[in-house]
């Protein structure tokens, strides 16, 4: 234990006194929080004036002045189309093609010089939408007045029958689905990211002849398992100081540079000037997404220690199981080129996860979800989302069998990578196969 924890701290200070952990420690914050407020500067300081011209083909000009200007998008009207110079050379941003049988088919053609928004393209669509009904409905002698009473919205709103809240209340599963969706990112990524060091540093100590010398002093599987903690330290320590360093500049960069912009009185100019642009339904489904305390119920309703703590086992458990065989395959070859063959069957149930977790967020509890969370090659993805949105008490020994199935997984590629990490750690020159690590797992 002693020697193992010696090859721990040896793994570990040596990374994270590289001058590539600390500029990559540095650096990686900087380029997320700025990508961030780039974003958040883009969205805030676009000012697009549309200028359109409707070119009305119907019989009677239906369309003469029937679109209302909003919003930086105004209308102008002819009944003559414009060349392709002739539209470049002008003044318009935008050229509205309708047909003459668009009360039939329903279909016109949006020209322009520069690709619009999609709010824009929406608002346009919605004026002309808007347009054509008060033309039919004048036409089947129908008042706007019966039509709206006639026209029906429904709005059905999802209710776990095992919940204490009132029907109509939101349970905002899907909502807690997307957050779990984001944790499984992050374990997604960061197996991938220090499984490979895991691998492409027992390739270098293999390669430098350095693993002689450590072998005389400790044995093979001691070496590969302090060498897996201690990377897996350097991760924890990686991905702490990214949370706080991204956070920190975050903060400062918005308290400094959209101070104006994130004023109450322009936050709330923004979100009417968007909601102008929407038609009645998503203007209704905007601002419910933009209302504080809808908000602070969703983030109220995330259980952020337990989403905490099962991330870290997750990531814990599924590092160490990935890093496992990555070791067993950096032991098996001689450079990083002959790793291709062997990469991909240890990858691909990772991959697969991934996918699996994107479908979980269409259908948290269906049984693809439910199983995937629970085989250990797939559970550290797909199970953060089903975390995040609870367990009731008849589902709740699903998580207690993930987790228990994890740690056995763990142990298992543990004991075939110490097979595979104690023959091929000393062999150089050979080709290896499959059938060649088939017979390792058995020497005794």
């Amino acid at each position: 234990m002693n020697k193992i924890k010696l090859i721990i701290a040896r793994e570990y200070l040596t990374r994270v006194r590289k001058k590539s952990f600390i500029i990559m420690t540095l650096l990686g914050p900087l380029l997320i929080a700025g990508f961030i407020s780039l974003a958040v500067w883009m969205s805030l300081s676009e000012e697009t004036n549309h200028v359109v011209l409707v070119v009305d083909k119907t019989e009677g000009h239906i369309l003469n002045q029937q679109l209302q200007p909003k919003n930086d998008i105004s209308y102008f009207y002819s009944q003559d189309d414009l060349t392709d110079e002739e539209f470049q050379q002008s003044n318009y941003t935008l050229m509205l093609y309708v047909n003459e049988k668009i009360t039939i088919n329903n279909k016109a053609i949006l020209y322009y010089k520069k690709m619009p928004s999609f709010l824009a393209k929406s608002a346009i669509e919605h004026q002309l939408e808007k347009a054509l009904e008060g033309y039919k409905l004048e036409l089947n002698d129908i008042s706007p007045e019966a039509y709206a009473h006639v026209k029906t919205q429904v709005n059905i709103v999802t209710h776990d029958i095992e919940e204490s809240e009132a029907p109509g209340v939101s349970d905002y599963k899907q909502e807690l689905a997307a957050v779990g969706f984001f944790f499984a990112i992050l374990i997604y990524m960061f197996i991938f990211m220090y499984g490979v060091q895991v691998m492409r540093g027992v390739i270098e100590e293999k390669t430098n002849r350095i693993v002689e010398v450590l072998i005389s002093s400790v044995k093979p599987f001691q070496l590969m398992m302090g060498k897996i903690f201690g990377i897996a330290m350097v991760g924890f320590t990686q991905f702490i100081l990214w949370i706080v360093l991204t956070g920190g500049i975050t903060i400062a960069v918005q308290a400094f540079f959209f101070q104006d912009q994130l004023s109450p009185e322009t936050v709330m100019q923004n979100q009417m000037s968007t909601q102008l642009m929407q038609t009645d339904a998503q203007a209704i489904l905007m601002e419910k997404a933009n209302e504080p305390n809808e908000v602070m119920e969703l983030i109220s309703r995330i259980n952020f220690p337990l989403m905490i703590g099962m991330f870290m086992f997750y990531f814990a458990g599924g590092y160490l199981l990935y890093s496992s065989l990555f070791a067993a395959v950096g032991a098996a070859v001689d450079s990083e080129t002959d790793t291709q063959q062997f990469m991909l069957p240890i990858s691909f149930p990772l991959i697969f996860g991934f996918f699996i977790a994107q479908m979980t967020l269409q259908n948290p509890e269906g049984p693809a979800a439910v199983w995937f969370s629970i085989i250990p090659l797939t559970s550290p993805v797909v199970m953060m989302v089903r975390v995040a949105m609870g367990f009731d008490a008849g589902t709740i020994w699903q998580l207690y069998l993930s987790m228990g199935l994890l740690i056995a997984g763990f142990l298992f590629t543990t004991w075939i990578a110490g097979k595979i990490y104690r023959t091929g750690i000393l062999m150089y020159g050979k080709k290896i196969t499959y059938k060649e690590l088939y017979k390792w797992l058995f020497y005794k």
